[in-house]
């Protein structure tokens, strides 16, 4: 069974008090986030050299796409982590992120390609103070 796989299982079977809401094919799915962000697994980590951008849930950042809602299908609320990843990186996929902090993989982008994410912050003037960092980040 594929890590993901598990991780998902895993997060459904448990609950705590933070949830990640998906629909899938209709179905509310729940994920839970605390759970999520401890299923790192050490002997399976990866370092990879990324570059680090972020963005916001403006018009600006995301053009015709700034409605709330991730590629994933995730809604989005104030205080949330996550990061846009490229096709390559799965949903769900934990990325420990040298200033950021762990966060899961719940979106994608036309612009995040190779080796390319985007840290998500509430506001524009969040992710601008970010601008641009080449970090090395731990894949779980």
């Amino acid at each position: 069974m594929s890590k993901t796989i598990t991780v998902l299982i895993a997060i459904i079977i448990l609950s705590l008090s933070v949830y990640l809401n998906f629909v899938v094919h209709g179905a509310l799915i729940k994920y839970n986030v605390e759970q999520l962000l401890t299923e790192v697994n050490e002997p399976n980590e990866q370092w990879i050299v990324m570059e680090v951008t972020a963005y916001c849930p403006c018009e600006q950042c995301c053009g015709q796409y700034a409605d709330g809602v991730t590629a994933s299908g995730y809604r989005i609320q104030a205080g949330d982590r996550f990061v846009a990843g490229p096709p390559w990186l799965p949903y769900l996929t934990v990325l420990d992120i040298p200033g950021y902090g762990l966060a899961p993989v719940l979106d994608r982008g036309g612009m995040i390609k190779g080796f390319k994410i985007d840290v998500y912050f509430d506001t524009h003037e969040e992710a601008l103070n970010w601008g641009i960092r080449y970090l090395k980040v731990r894949i779980n």
